[in-house]
């Protein structure tokens, strides 16, 4: 019985340190974000879908757990909706072009 103890003890321990080395690169990526900044939404029409639509939008306010975003529906009608970060995507920038290069 103290084996069982103790080997769910070290179970316990172990899971416990991978999870937080697994969380630290998320909010990294979700403090990077800014007001007025282009991102993609990972959309999903339902939760069980495995259908992810990628739409551009741009943030509009900064939440402790969420992040308002404005995006343009097919009628051309702009929406604001709250979503949370880790269903964003920064666009990737494009270097600039410099002719003296």
């Amino acid at each position: 019985m103290s084996v069982v103890v103790f080997l769910l003890g070290i179970n316990f321990f172990v899971s416990a340190s991978s999870v937080a080395e697994t969380s630290s690169p998320s909010t990294s990526n979700s403090d990077a974000l800014e007001v007025g900044q282009k991102v993609i939404w990972l959309y999903k029409a339902r939760a069980d879908s495995a259908n992810v639509h990628k739409v551009p939008a741009e943030i509009v306010k900064l939440g402790s757990k969420q992040v308002q975003i404005k995006f343009c529906k097919n009628n051309n009608e702009f929406v604001n909706r709250w979503v949370n970060r880790n269903r964003l995507e920064m666009i990737p920038s494009i270097p600039s072009y410099d002719p003296e290069i």
